[in-house]
């Protein structure tokens, strides 16, 4: 594959890469891209997660991308997930957590045997050198500027917070030097502590990231596309000042579960949740509907959303790129009801190697007891 090639794959459904002119210079010079996205452990995987994160692995998995996914159980405790309880959070991490991921790689065609889970316990256990990087991290940014990047932990800027809170954002960062990352991905909102891994990598000593020349290099970052939660916006229409801070603040959430369809939904569910969704005619900036086709469904070249209705509605019709389906949309052609039911339709398809993978008696269990985890906490 040539580097045009891998270029495209990388750059599809992302929304930035600091920097491009870095990445070709990476491709172009022969590097060995080593990638990782990490996640914290807070419960059942919603599509978010699963189907967005992991089709950003399969296309570098595709661009013979290294890849490679971090269990962030110290950073779930940290941040109080699962009841701030550090041994559930492990045990999520490594069953169940583990096991819906490596299903969602399997509903967009990625190769789970090409890819490496680390905890962070296991990484953190013994590491000298980690605590090390993580001190002189800190010691090249201001107290000011990580009370700021504590939005990565999904707080708000500014909120009163205990100390460990503000550990997070240095620990984030070390965790991409003390494995040599060059290639880290997440979802726009942790840009913060990507900006911050960019702007100490060439000041430290310890754990520098090094091209195969020997020099030192900034990680290059992608940060891929957060999908919409279903609800209405709680301000309508959205006003367009603050726009990205506020789509981060509506991003699919599983606190809100009706907001979010999870990898193990079954049709019915499925159907429920997105009959129930906003999707507002003729509406094309903030549709959380055609959010998940755009990103989730046409991110495939060769997918053709087929939309079923009557003959008195203008009868059937095949729609074969976003944009045919966006100007039907806003030229309104196309009602939403028909539209969520073939949405609901193709992401129940989606998501068919999830619910088989949970099927089996071993990883059922496994789901069940998670679930109930869930309930008690």
């Amino acid at each position: 594959m040539d580097i045009e090639a891998k270029l495209k794959l990388i750059k599809r459904n992302a929304e930035e890469i600091m920097t491009e002119e870095d990445m070709k210079h990476l491709l172009e010079t022969g590097e060995k891209l080593k990638h990782y996205i990490g996640f914290e452990i807070s419960g059942k995987i919603h599509i978010g997660t699963g189907i967005m994160c992991m089709s950003k692995v399969k296309d570098f998995q595709d661009a013979g991308v290294n890849c490679s996914i971090f269990l962030a159980d110290w950073h779930s405790w940290i941040n109080d997930k699962l009841g701030g309880d550090l041994e559930t959070i492990k045990k999520v991490a490594v069953n169940y957590f583990k096991e819906g991921l490596t299903a969602s790689l399997k509903c967009v065609g990625g190769d789970p045997e090409k890819i490496k889970f680390i905890l962070g316990s296991e990484l953190y256990h013994n590491n000298d050198k980690y605590w090390q990087t993580m001190i002189e991290i800190s010691k090249n940014i201001s107290l000011s500027r990580i009370s700021r990047s504590i939005t990565i932990a999904g707080r708000k800027e500014g909120e009163a917070v205990d100390f460990a809170k503000m550990i997070y954002p240095p620990m984030q960062v070390a965790d991409i030097f003390i494995q040599g990352l060059n290639m880290p991905h997440a979802g726009l909102d942790q840009r913060k502590a990507q900006v911050i891994a960019r702007d100490v990598a060439l000041k430290l000593k310890i754990s520098p990231i090094k091209n195969k020349k020997g020099e030192v290099i900034k990680p290059v970052a992608v940060h891929h596309h957060l999908i919409l939660g279903l609800k209405k916006p709680p301000v309508w229409p959205v006003p367009e000042e603050n726009l990205q801070e506020l789509w981060s603040s509506l991003k699919m959430s599983k606190s809100i579960p009706d907001s979010a369809i999870f990898i193990t939904d079954e049709a019915s569910e499925i159907e429920r949740k997105i009959n129930s969704a906003f999707c507002m005619e003729g509406e094309i900036k903030f549709n959380p509907i055609l959010d998940w086709t755009k990103h989730l469904l046409f991110r495939d070249d060769k997918f053709v959303l087929e939309i079923d209705r009557p003959e008195k509605f203008g009868g059937n019709i095949s729609l074969e790129s976003y944009a045919e389906l966006e100007k039907a949309f806003v030229d309104r052609k196309l009602h939403p009801m028909d539209l969520k039911k073939a949405v609901a339709r193709e992401i129940t398809k989606l998501l068919e190697p999830a619910r088989k993978h949970f099927e089996q008696p071993k990883f059922k269990k496994m789901k069940d007891e998670m679930e109930k985890l869930l309930i008690t906490r």
